[in-house]
């Protein structure tokens, strides 16, 4: 049993979400777990209630309560295939960043039946890697563009790039059917929600947070459509819910498309996609303790290339 304890804000941690805070603070306790000590007050900053997205500030005294856990092994070492995936993933580094073209189906970071994340893959691979931070996150199955900071004084920067929608994110998309040449932005309110069975998923609700997406047809195919996603706010599941809102879901979501598989032409085959097409090809941002613009962009993994290149196949068959 961990028992009660109360972790002073240091400048190291000063900025960063309380979340994320106590995901270093209780390696190996689920996500899930966290989030339910704060929903329950059980977690306090300055003996008060806090949110996970509550920012701390250098001086803070975060509350943590006793835990009950079992025994958990060693994080796992990142096996020598991971190790060279991850390295050659690498799209620009310096003394501040690490930006990387995250593979699809890789979690960035520890959850429930996720033994070794990115984060804690790249941590144990480099010695000057070791203190490294997320500075955004991108779904498991999702593949592209992600920062990760090797400074406390970095991750503040750009942290508040990304509060201040001062960075600019395009996303590559392959969505179901033909997309309307008129729909080129969706503005449809997102609110949270927890089903019966305890699976947390997004919907569009006038109650819900505004949120915004633009899109630009990149290519259209005959059974689906490429699109470029250029999201204005940045809720959870966005583009993925704003395409299937559209009634366009993209190709190889389990969570927001009842069909996933997409027919291929009167022989009835299937394509089934072993990920999300969703790609975060580029990023615009300031590097830290600069002034000027620095653009990154990711090429598609095998699995999103797989795909566009199986449609236009179809195409080019059925032309």
């Amino acid at each position: 049993m961990i028992a009660v304890r109360t972790v002073q804000v240091t400048e190291k941690s000063s900025d960063q979400r309380l979340d994320n805070f106590l995901l270093r603070e209780l390696k190996g306790v689920p996500r899930t777990r966290i989030y339910r000590l704060i929903r329950r007050g059980e977690v306090r900053v300055n003996k008060k209630r806090a949110k996970p997205e509550t920012r701390l500030t250098v001086g803070d005294k975060v509350r943590i309560p006793p835990l009950h856990l079992p025994d958990s092994p060693e994080l796992p070492k990142p096996s020598p295939g991971l190790i060279g995936l991850l390295e050659q993933s690498i799209l620009h580094e310096d003394a501040n960043l690490l930006v990387l073209n995250k593979p699809a189906g890789l979690a960035v970071h520890l959850g429930t039946g996720i033994r070794l994340g990115l984060i804690e893959a790249i941590r144990q691979i480099r010695r000057n890697w070791r203190d490294v931070e997320l500075a955004h996150r991108l779904d498991r199955d999702t593949s592209g563009v992600l920062i990760v900071c090797k400074n406390p004084r970095a991750l503040r920067d750009i942290q508040g790039q990304f509060k201040e929608k001062r960075i600019e994110k395009r996303y590559h998309a392959l969505v179901q059917g033909q997309w309307p040449d008129a729909i080129t932005e969706i503005k449809a309110p997102l609110i949270r929600v927890l089903a019966e069975s305890g699976e947390r998923f997004v919907r569009v609700d006038p109650t819900g947070k505004p949120s915004a997406t633009r899109f630009r047809i990149l290519e259209q195919l005959t059974l689906t459509t490429l699109l470029e996603a250029i999201p204005v706010t940045g809720r959870t599941h966005q583009i993925r819910v704003h395409c299937q809102h559209a009634g366009h879901p993209i190709i190889g979501d389990p969570k927001y498309s009842v069909n996933t598989r997409v027919k291929e032409g009167t022989a009835g085959k299937e394509a089934a996609a072993k990920y999300l097409c969703l790609h975060a090809a580029e990023l615009r941002f300031q590097l830290p303790g600069t002034d000027s613009l620095f653009q990154v962009s990711a090429p598609w993994d095998k699995s999103f290339a797989a795909q566009v290149s199986r449609y236009r196949k179809i195409l080019s068959n059925s032309v």
